[in-house]
């Protein structure tokens, strides 16, 4: 596969990534319980990053927004810190992977577009490294809460929101490598290119030496004096 066909696939996959990241802050369920009676259930307990909420049979939701930053656990902090952050690497690593990429006419030489590829490819991986620390730290909690014998308190399962942001966090670091990978395939097109052009000139140079001699050797042959060339002839 070219250079280009590898950008244009980590492309794919890293904007898509960002995008699953993106669109996993305001989803809903983070983690999610529920009372069951005997026929249906009673009520759904629900929570993100931004309030916890309670939806009862009949479809009706009451919602409690978070009422303080600052009284918030800590783990909803750093994880709220950690999916901002992906974000934002994820939306630089969008811009210049559009400015390095070869099939557009930004970015200048060659060289400097490969780096800027490469540094897109890194932005990818940071993001994708922090949202996956912050859904894993998440869904330990909840975890560790669940099997916890003497936790009395409401206990949740791994909401649907998890394991969109680990999809995203996997497709952008895969992104990622595979930017910096096209970076390496460059120069390794440049080196071979470089061998090539040694080895046609050598064997250009030997060839013209080899007939030199062929026409000497016949000139003197027929009888006919010997050419004279000067000290660049072979050259």
């Amino acid at each position: 596969m070219s250079n280009m066909g590898v950008e244009m696939l980590a492309f794919t996959l890293a904007v898509s990534g960002w995008i699953l990241i993106s669109s996993t802050i305001p989803t809903d369920y983070w983690k999610v319980s529920s009372i069951d009676g005997t026929v249906i259930t009673t009520a759904t307990f629900w929570s993100n990053l931004w309030k916890t909420c309670v939806t009862d049979s009949t479809g009706v939701s009451n919602c409690k927004d978070f009422p303080s930053m600052l009284a918030l656990e800590g783990y909803i902090q750093v994880c709220r810190g950690l999916m901002i952050a992906a974000v934002c690497l994820g939306f630089f690593g969008s811009i210049l992977a559009l400015v390095g990429m070869k099939c557009t006419k930004i970015g200048g030489s060659d060289k400097t577009k490969a780096r800027i590829a490469c540094l897109a490819g890194i932005h990818f991986i940071l993001g994708g490294l922090s949202s996956v620390t912050a859904c894993s730290l998440y869904a330990h909690r909840i975890t560790s809460e669940f099997f916890d014998p003497t936790y009395i308190a409401q206990k949740y399962e791994l909401g649907a929101a998890l394991f969109i942001g680990w999809a995203g966090s996997a497709l952008c670091i895969l992104g990622g490598i595979a930017f910096c990978f096209s970076m390496a395939g460059d120069g390794t097109n440049k080196r071979a290119d470089y061998t090539y052009s040694g080895a046609a000139s050598f064997i250009s140079s030997r060839t013209k030496v080899q007939n030199m001699a062929a026409d000497m050797r016949s000139a003197r042959g027929n009888g006919n004096p010997p050419k004279h060339f000067d000290k660049n002839a072979y050259v």
